[in-house]
């Protein structure tokens, strides 16, 4: 059995020892995994929104091209189906789409099934431009991974999906 190597410190590591100190009665384990998880989703959502950048859009911009692009041809959802899948009010995926459309990037049109509804869809630009930049999104992501190996990341989707799936649901 191999030994483990001595873990590297972190600032995280520094908030530990400080409320151990002063509260040692503090079981703080769910701090440290929160800790780390908010602070790596953090530096990484930061330079994704700088691998964004290039394309002149934004994170949340992003979001909605890639639902989208995810949702196959002829990549066309209704605002309340994009609203729901990205935990958006309605009033914060208007300014999204306004934003979208004027960019040329989606369009949107009378719901040929609802009346009084209406669909998004991607133009031809949209399509070209998120494909693009869900590669500079995923290099970034790809990047921090890399501090680990194939088993470790795999090993630490499986327990994030645990712990995702043992959530209570936000609403």
């Amino acid at each position: 059995m191999s030994a483990r190597p001595p873990q590297r410190k972190d600032p995280v590591d520094a908030i530990i020892d400080q409320w151990a100190a002063v509260r040692p009665d503090l079981d703080t384990k769910a701090m440290e995994v929160f800790g780390r998880i908010y602070r790596l989703s953090r530096t990484v959502g930061d330079r994704m929104e700088k691998a964004y950048t290039p394309y002149g859009i934004s994170r949340g911009e992003f979001d909605v091209l890639a639902t989208l692009r995810r949702s196959g041809e002829p990549y066309t959802l209704s605002p309340r189906q994009l609203s729901a899948t990205l935990m958006l009010t309605t009033g914060g995926m208007t300014g999204r789409l306004d934003k979208l459309e004027r960019a040329d990037l989606l369009r949107r049109s009378p719901d040929p099934h609802d009346r009084r509804g209406l669909q998004v869809t991607l133009t031809e630009k949209g399509l070209t431009l998120i494909d693009q930049a869900v590669g500079a999104g995923l290099a970034v992501q790809t990047e921090a991974l890399s501090a680990l190996d194939a088993e470790q990341a795999d090993q630490l989707a499986d327990l994030l999906r645990e712990l995702l799936a043992g959530a209570p649901e936000s609403r």
